[in-house]
């Protein structure tokens, strides 16, 4: 998945920037060879592959920006969600606020991730049925689309669990 439309939009954000994920599976391209490494039981430097985005939001939260994600999944989780799982915590060490939620406890959930950045801009990845991406992101600054965004975030966001409680 072509990133670097986001990046730039998340590089902008002055407030916050939060992330919607929505999918049991992924088929990022960059998470390929570690993701099977975990699924082998092999050994991998997952701080060392990590590194890009942790200092990315360190940079910032060291600005103010508050970076939090949610992720909505099936129970029993599948790999993907297990390896992401043993991650998280990364994300959350680098200064992300990470909550899990249940699908079956989610009620309605879009049928695609989005990021909602300053409550003004809303970034969609676009991605197929197996999570591999056709191409990028569409993004949208259109003010129902945002608010829509909005409400769904604060309606699961008050269902969630933080990653240390989801965790045990």
């Amino acid at each position: 998945m072509d990133f670097r439309p986001t990046i730039e939009l998340l590089r902008e954000a002055r407030h916050d920037a939060f992330h919607l994920e929505v999918r049991d599976q992924y088929g990022v391209p960059g998470e390929d060879e570690p993701f099977q490494r975990f699924v082998n039981g092999e050994l991998f430097d997952y701080r060392e592959w990590f590194q890009d985005w942790y200092q990315f939001v360190q940079t910032l939260t060291g600005r103010g920006v508050s970076v939090s994600r949610l992720r909505v999944i099936t129970v029993p989780h599948s790999e993907y969600q297990r390896w992401s799982l043993t991650i998280a915590p990364m994300n959350v060490e680098a200064g992300e606020d990470v909550r899990y939620l249940p699908r079956h406890e989610a009620g309605q959930v879009p049928p695609d991730d989005f990021w909602v950045i300053d409550n003004r801009v809303v970034v969609f990845s676009l991605a197929g049925e197996d999570g591999r991406s056709p191409g990028g992101a569409a993004v949208s600054t259109d003010p129902e689309l945002v608010a829509y965004c909005q409400r769904t975030r604060e309606r699961l966001w008050a269902l969630a669990t933080p990653l240390s409680d989801y965790a045990r």
